[in-house]
């Protein structure tokens, strides 16, 4: 039986070009199909064609055609969930309720989109008589958009649905972690027949020779990135050559923190999956847990238990509470960073590796300088830290250069509203975690990003505003 391949699609037409690589599901090894891995050539034709389209189509100015486009392919990946669901936990490691609450998250967004598309509205007034003023918004061009690996349909959606919405073309590069999900995607967008073609291009790349040129070139006018603040201050450095509108959204440390009044049974359960979902590798993972003293005991028991007990296995098995990680590599990596971190706090739980599986760890510090505490591991770990008061809490859950989310268990009505005020996050949850609105704007304070990316907000990121100004004669008195 012949294994399927993936192509990238430029100007509205199937590409093979560049080499031909394999994709292996990380659980298992196995080889699942081969995909066409693009590099420079790939990105210049996605510019190119993006670039065509919007100078040349119809595209930036008809709002209802871009919402026919969007509804239809929302459509048209909801017919197909199934297949995205199976694909995504073969070849991304993440278990089948993971990769359905992922597909479960874009069509909607889509959707979302759509009918934003519908309800642009500018604002006009007579300035003084005879003279008017009036705003409208245009899309600012092409944009650029380079997807992660970790929730690769979600996050392509959230960057070039708002970017379609908009009224803008996109040339977007798919990560080589994902291949053959990169290649069905694909699928949706050369079926969706209201879209002209180059409106939408896509090309996977495993290297770093097309991503570049999505950030350099001066046919790209906004480019959206999801992804680690190291890669973000790059692109921050590398567009400023041609003061290109930068949307990020970079690393989290995020702290989960929980006070003494906070109910464990209900708080158990969501820090072990803050801790676990998608194997740690979200940038929204619960990486700290910010203990109140007089519940400190209990907690780090019933934390420890709960890690111990995770269910790790094949994402296609529906035993499987968390799968593997993306490759051997990364978990090895994960690994060595909770080893290193033995000889400077207290590992409670001791995360072990098989292949690309790796076991939750769970380490207690108390030194806000170490690097369990300051950087992003992106794996299944997290810190266990005690505080005292509400101050305490906040400077622990301020003091790193992540500001991305953060969440508060307490019963206290008006503990939420005080604390969360000052935490600097762009998201702050209170006895939840993870909850995202289409509708709700959702970004990073300090260097966890810039710009937002859902809502009115990520619509704008892509637009342009406009400021006309007419006189009119006066009427002469009869």
């Amino acid at each position: 039986m012949s294994l399927p391949h993936a192509r990238h699609f430029l100007a509205g037409q199937w590409a093979d070009s560049g080499t031909r690589s394999e994709s292996r599901n990380p659980a298992t090894g196995e080889v699942l199909g081969t995909y066409a891995d693009g590099g420079a050539e790939e990105a210049k034709s996605a510019i190119s064609a993006a670039r065509h389209a919007f100078d040349t189509t119809a595209w930036a100015g008809d709002r209802h055609l871009r919402a026919q486009a969007l509804f239809e392919m929302a459509d048209l990946l909801d017919a197909r969930r199934d297949e995205f669901v199976r694909l995504l936990a073969r070849e991304n490691g993440k278990p089948l309720a993971e990769a359905g609450f992922e597909i479960a998250l874009t069509v909607p967004k889509l959707r979302y989109y759509a009918a934003l598309a519908l309800t642009d509205r500018g604002a006009a007034a007579e300035v003084k008589p005879g003279l008017y003023s009036m705003t409208l918004r245009e899309p600012i061009g092409v944009a650029g958009v380079i997807v992660p690996w970790n929730s690769p349909v979600v996050l392509a959606v959230r960057s070039f649905a708002p970017a379609l919405a908009a009224g803008c073309t996109v040339a977007m590069k798919m990560p080589g972690q994902t291949g053959l999900v990169n290649g069905l995607l694909s699928e949706v967008v050369a079926a969706t027949t209201s879209l002209p073609a180059g409106v939408v291009n896509l090309f996977t790349e495993s290297g770093n020779d097309g991503a570049p040129l999505l950030v350099s070139s001066s046919d790209v006018d906004v480019l959206s990135y999801t992804g680690s603040t190291a890669v973000g201050r790059k692109i921050a450095e590398q567009g400023a050559a041609t003061l290109k509108r930068l949307s990020l959204e970079l690393g989290g440390k995020s702290p989960m923190i929980v006070f003494d009044d906070a109910d464990l049974d209900a708080v158990v359960p969501v820090l072990t999956r803050a801790v676990t979902t998608f194997a740690g590798q979200f940038c929204m993972a619960g990486s700290r847990v910010l203990a109140q003293r007089g519940i400190a005991a209990e907690l780090r028991v019933r934390l420890t238990e709960a890690l111990e007990a995770v269910e790790v296995g094949p994402g296609e098995d529906p035993a499987t509470e968390m799968g593997a990680m993306i490759d051997e590599q990364n978990a090895a990596r994960v690994e060595r960073f909770v080893e290193d971190a033995a000889s400077y706090a207290t590992v409670l739980v001791q995360g072990k590796r098989n292949g690309a599986f790796l076991s939750p760890s769970l380490v207690e510090v108390a030194d806000l300088g170490t690097p369990i505490v300051q950087q992003e591991v992106f794996g299944p770990v997290a810190t266990f830290e005690v505080f005292d008061t509400e101050a305490e809490a906040i400077t622990r859950a301020n003091a790193t250069e992540y500001g991305l989310a953060a969440s508060i268990w307490t019963r206290d009505v008006d503990r939420p509203l005080r604390v969360g005020r000052e935490i600097k996050a762009g998201t702050v949850w209170t006895n939840t975690w993870a909850v995202v609105h289409d509708q709700f704007e959702e970004g990073g304070f300090k260097q966890s990003g810039i710009g937002r990316l859902n809502g009115v907000r990520g619509l704008e990121e892509f637009q342009e505003t406009k400021h006309l100004v007419h006189a009119a004669p006066r009427l002469e008195q009869a």
